[in-house]
């Protein structure tokens, strides 16, 4: 059986850190079928989700659409120390609907996020 990190210890920070986060948009994140929906990785993802939806509204974006998390493997990332991020990092992403720009959450520097 192949192992994987239980999805209660995916995300093992408390909701007000997101505050600390690289906010940033992209054009276009269209293949959303690697997304997944915060409540399925946390019994309080309403938390989460109330300061999320804060800080892209701040940012600018509408409120449409579903705020949801995407993984990027460490391989992806710029700086990959195998005992920090072992697991990848997740992010907070939604695609506003009506122009399909995306807002990103990053809790590190990633190549697009310039």
């Amino acid at each position: 059986m192949a192992y994987s990190i239980k999805k209660g210890e995916v995300i093992t920070y408390e909701p007000n850190e997101l505050r600390n986060f690289r906010l940033f948009t992209h054009e276009y994140i269209d293949n959303l079928n690697f997304t997944f929906k915060p409540a399925d990785f946390l019994p309080n993802a309403d938390e989460y989700l109330k300061v999320a939806s804060e800080l892209f509204t701040n940012a600018g974006w509408y409120g449409d659409g579903e705020i949801q998390l995407i993984w990027v493997p460490p391989f992806m990332l710029d700086e990959f120390t195998m005992n920090e991020d072992a697991y990848g990092i997740v992010i907070w992403h939604v695609k506003q609907q009506e122009d399909g720009i995306s807002w990103l959450l990053s809790p590190k520097k990633l190549p697009l996020d310039k």
